[in-house]
C-alpha cells in the first residue's frame, strides 16, 4: 500500500537539522504499525511526511501506486480528505461545534456533509458517544474528545489512519478505550493504521514495530 524510498527531511537554518536520513520501507494494506523511538528520533516527522502534512527534502512516497509527492497542492489536499485520516495528540476539535458537527468537518470540506450525517452518528456510536452528539468539546472529557477526533478521522472512509501520540494526554482507562477502537478498526474493517507512541505496552498491540533513532530505522519487527 505504501512504498517509501530514501526519504529524507532536513530543516533549514544556520545549522541545517537532518530529521530523517534516508528511510526505505513498505507498509502492507491492513497493517497496524507502531512508530517508536525516543523524543527527537524522527517519529512525528516521518508521520507528517507519510500523511502529506509536510514535504520531504528528498525521496519518494507511493500510496496505492500513486506518486503522492508529485501531486499539486490542490490534489494533495483532495487526496488527504478522501484517502487519509488523522488523529492528533491535541484532539484539534472546534470549540464552537458540537461533537456531531466536528465529526462532519472533513465532509463539509468536500461539500457532502448533508449526506454524511447518518454516517457521523454511526461513527459516534462506534466510539461509544451516541448520547453525546450535541455536546460541545468543553462538555466532554479528554478521552471523549479524542474519540470524537477518531470518528472525525473516519468520516470520509480513509484508506489509512495516522495517529500521532493519540493517548499522550489521556488517563489509562481512556487510553485503553482509544486503543481498543484502533484494534477493532484494524481487525474488523482492515483499516491500515500507523501510530506514533512512546509507550512500549501500547506499541506491543500493533502488528509491527518500526523503531527510529536519530532519523534512521534501527528496528523493523513484526510482533
Amino acid at each position: 500500500m505504501i512504498t517509501v524510498k530514501n526519504l529524507k527531511k532536513t530543516y533549514p537554518g544556520k545549522v541545517p537539522t537532518p530529521a530523517l536520513k534516508g528511510l526505505s520501507f513498505i507498509v502492507q494494506s491492513g497493517e497496524f504499525i507502531a512508530l517508536t523511538g525516543r523524543s527527537g528520533s524522527g517519529k512525528s516527522t516521518l508521520l507528517h511526511q507519510l500523511g502529506l502534512l509536510d514535504n520531504p527534502t528528498e525521496g519518494n512516497i507511493m500510496i496505492d501506486q500513486t506518486d503522492v509527492l508529485a501531486l499539486s497542492d490542490t490534489k494533495k489536499t483532495f487526496y488527504r480528505l478522501t484517502s487519509l485520516g488523522y488523529v492528533f495528540q491535541e484532539y484539534a476539535l472546534v470549540a464552537e461545534f458540537t461533537a456531531l458537527e466536528n465529526v462532519l468537518l472533513p465532509a463539509m470540506a468536500l461539500g457532502n456533509h448533508n449526506d454524511q450525517k447518518e454516517r457521523a452518528k454511526e461513527l459516534l456510536s462506534l466510539v461509544g458517544l451516541e448520547e453525546r452528539l450535541n455536546y460541545y468539546p468543553n462538555e466532554l472529557s479528554g478521552g471523549q474528545q479524542q474519540r470524537v477526533a477518531i470518528a472525525r478521522a473516519l468520516i470520509n472512509h480513509p484508506k489509512i489512519l495516522f495517529a500521532d501520540e493519540p493517548t499522550a494526554n489521556l488517563d489509562t482507562a481512556s487510553s485503553k478505550t482509544v486503543l481498543d477502537i484502533f484494534l477493532k478498526l484494524n481487525k474488523e474493517e482492515k483499516l491500515t493504521i500507523i501510530m506514533v507512541t512512546h509507550e512500549p505496552d501500547y506499541a506491543k498491540l500493533a502488528q509491527r514495530n518500526i523503531e527510529l533513532l536519530d532519523g534512521l530505522i534501527i528496528k523493523d519487527k513484526k510482533q
